[in-house]
């Protein structure tokens, strides 16, 4: 309000001294030209008439320079429009909400000619490239669509070494699902060619920490290899565009795994080798042509590296854990003889006898360094820098280490890539060695629900494998600590809800699928904190909670091929819910079939195959009061904030349907041809009505993200062609705090965020 104020007396000030210019100008005008017309000349009054007409021009001149309307009116306004444009623009844009790794780097790549030049693949986040001046990555895989969800999946990268330009990806999640493909970029990931070759593909399949598959011959770029899971060996003679069987190498590896990593020699031309994954190590002089097994090869390998000597470096499991190859004889080194797997390899390119590796498949990772070729070992200390507040007991041990490689331009640094994010040091001679985790846009969370509460926290987010969230350091800052940091740390939370009356009280339910226990807490703080449940049943996995809106001791939770339970006392107690169906089988599911009524405190909803069922006692019994509904297994019901008996529920292809009394009848929203998700939010200011957000299909649009304010009539798409939000979209809410705030959680690329205000 200051600064409308003194623009306005600034507006004044200036037309107050335009004003008395023109004012002062005037009377001067007019004696100028009076004294004129005194004169005894001919032309007098001429001239007076002149001089008036030019003295006022030259003060009107002065006057409007001074009052400037366009610039101290329209011109701030222009730029208030352009600001307001530009703040419009951003929100176009959907963002990731920042949280700092959580999933599997399986892969990190350095290109020999290019500093700085980094890429890691992920299995289930797709790829991502390193951005050296802000210390981010940049997603390079985030245009594919829902409908190509499958290529978030990291099978494989390979580097041009001749064109730092150029870089290849074999993308494809599992073998079950549909095939994957190879994609060429010639603008290091900005946009992708796809390349005539599908074949099925793994990225989060069993083996995956393991590589190289795809490989780029260092002496003619355009040969490349690709080693697949079931199909064997396949070549291409140019660049990608076409791509022929290799039947010369045996498809003897074991089925689902294939073969597991090509590398060439870059110091010997079309020296090439594989690892047949269960038979052992093939070698090609011909650029992959034609193979010959190499005998004595480890029958296991895991990866392989090459010295600039020449020697053939082979980490393994089953049988001695590191060997290299030199003078076609191989040797054991493995350090501290140990029975160990062993995985990561790297050779520093500038000394042929510094080695790098790591054991492998294990949450108690070791690192051993050898200076000497591997005929001495010394076990790598290591202090760990997370630059990630939650970071902690595991993930700082980096576990299950997938890649670990020299960097070839700065002398002293190296990389390494495990099963939460990527870590970096800046000289592996200390003891201990320093290594500081870099996580900003590595984004690979997997949501399992969404909760914005009316008061607390933004956000409260509950994930797979890292536990969930209180976003107490908004949006674009890594949390304070997991759930968990304050309570009982689980490693997956399946759903949270929070109580109408009270919305600081919490329930959050989940448990450790590593060892079979589940269970649940609530809090009274919002989520900053937590207390464990008093009990809870043995072996029952719970997978949704609804909480009653007066009574925050009172809440539903659903179970796993199992009836849901009821608890009136906190959790202390327990009862099964006879009169309601069992509930789907988890954890991987992503249905939302319990609602809790915002006023009614005694009332809950639930849905299940094509009924819609209803308590009024708080929970202890339900009965059917709709059948009419259509089935389908990927639903949503939610009841509207504030609205008694207002109840909503998407059934996926069948569209999205809407109730006013409490699921006796519904009536589907005509407009909307594919619900996949949606959300109801805050209301925008002189409106009860809550605003709506889909991400389906509106009639008469593509597919995507919309918006309406008027319960469905109308629609606004808030989608973004560049971020369509891709990788299996799981869940969506949107916030009760803020209007135009929501959020979309996937299953791999974390949670997405867009103010649409």
């Amino acid at each position: 309000m200051s600064n409308l104020i003194m623009n306005w007396l600034a507006i004044a000030q200036k037309l107050l001294l335009g004003i008395s210019i023109l004012t002062i100008g005037f009377i001067l005008a007019n004696i100028a030209a009076h004294q004129i017309s005194k004169l005894k000349t001919k032309n007098a009054k001429i001239w007076a008439h002149i001089t008036r007409f030019t003295l006022l021009f030259l003060v009107t001149l002065i006057a409007t320079q001074q009052i400037k309307l366009d610039s101290f009116i329209l011109t701030p306004t222009a730029k208030n429009n352009q600001a307001i444009a530009q703040q419009q623009n951003s929100n176009l844009s959907w963002k990731n909400v920042l949280l700092g790794g959580g999933g599997y780097v399986t892969g990190i790549y350095l290109h020999p000619q290019q500093k700085d030049l980094v890429y890691i693949r992920t299995d289930i986040g797709g790829f991502y490239r390193w951005n050296p001046q802000n210390q981010t990555w940049i997603p390079i895989t985030d245009r594919f669509p829902k409908s190509q969800s499958d290529y978030y999946g990291g099978e494989s990268l390979a580097l041009d070494p001749n064109n730092p330009n150029t870089v290849y990806i074999a993308a494809g999640k599992y073998l079950w699902s549909k095939p994957g493909s190879i994609f060429k970029s010639t603008n290091r990931g900005q946009t992708w060619q796809k390349l005539d070759i599908d074949l099925p593909m793994g990225g989060n399949e069993d083996k995956r920490w393991m590589g190289e598959r795809l490989a780029v011959n260092p002496f003619n770029s355009q040969v490349i290899l690709f080693g697949s899971r079931r199909d064997g060996l396949w070549r291409s003679n140019n660049s990608g565009e076409t791509w022929n069987q290799v039947t010369s190498l045996p498809n003897n590896s074991r089925k689902g795994i294939g073969i597991t990593g090509i590398l060439f020699d870059k110091r010997v031309s079309n020296l090439v080798y594989a690892v047949s994954y269960g038979d052992g190590i093939y070698k090609s002089t011909d650029a992959g042509v034609t193979w010959r097994k190499i005998p004595e090869s480890p029958q296991f390998p895991r990866r392989m590296a090459i010295s600039s000597n020449g020697t053939l470096y082979v980490t393994s499991s089953k049988g001695p854990g590191v060997t290299k190859y030199a003078k076609n004889a191989w040797s054991n080194i493995t350090p501290e003889k140990s029975q160990a797997t062993f995985n990561a390899i790297t050779v520093n390119p500038n000394n042929p006898n510094h080695i790098l590796v790591s054991t492998g498949e294990t949450d108690s990772t070791r690192l051993y360094g050898s200076w000497d070729g591997g005929k001495t070992w010394q076990r790598i200390k290591r202090t760990m820098n997370s630059t990630v507040p939650w970071w902690r007991r595991l993930m700082l041990k980096q576990p299950w280490i997938s890649a670990i490689e020299f960097d070839p331009k700065v002398f002293g640094r190296a990389w390494l890539t495990d099963w939460y994010g990527i870590w970096r040091t800046e000289n592996y001679q200390t003891n201990p060695v320093v290594w500081t985790n870099y996580q900003k846009g590595h984004e690979e969370i997997v949501t399992f629900a969404l909760v914005s509460p009316p008061k607390g926290a933004p956000l409260l987010s509950a994930v797979a494998d890292v536990d969930g969230f209180y976003h107490d350091n908004g949006l674009n800052a890594f949390p304070t600590r997991e759930f968990g940091g304050q309570g009982p740390n689980f490693q997956d939370t399946y759903s949270i809800a929070y109580n109408e009356k009270n919305p600081l009280r919490v329930v959050r339910v989940g448990g450790n699928r590593w060892n079979n226990t589940f269970g649940g807490a609530t809090s009274t703080d919002g989520g900053q904190s937590w207390q464990k449940f008093p009990t809870f049943p043995e072996k029952k996995m719970p997978l949704r909670v609804a909480v009653s809106a007066t009574n925050p001791e009172v809440f539903l939770v659903t179970i796993s091929d199992e009836k849901p339970l009821l608890t009136k006392d906190g959790g202390k107690t327990w009862s099964e819910i006879s009169t309601l169906p069992k509930g789907a089988k988890g954890p991987w599911n992503w249905a939302q079939p319990l609602a809790a009524d915002p006023i009614d405190g005694k009332t809950f909803y639930y849905y299940a195959g094509g009924k819609l069922y209803r308590s009024t006692d708080g929970g202890a019994n339900f009965e059917i009061v709709n059948e009419s509904l259509l089935r389908d297994r990927w639903h949503s019901l939610k009841t509207a904030p504030g609205i008694k008996g207002e109840l909503w529920l998407s059934l996926d292809k069948d569209g999205l349907f809407r109730s006013t009394n409490a699921g006796k009848t519904f009536s589907k929203i005509p407009t909307v041809e594919r619900a996949f998700l949606f959300a109801l939010g805050k209301p925008p200011r002189g409106s009860k009505v809550p605003a709506l957000y889909l991400y389906g299909k509106i009639a008469g649009k593509n597919e995507g993200i919309f918006r309406s304010l008027d319960r469905g009539r109308t629609w606004t798409s808030i989608s973004d062609r560049s971020q369509p939000i891709g990788n299996n979209p799981n869940v969506m809410e949107a916030s009760k705090q803020q209007f135009g705030l929501v959020f979309i959680g996937t299953n791999g690329r974390g949670i997405y965020y867009r103010n649409t205000q």
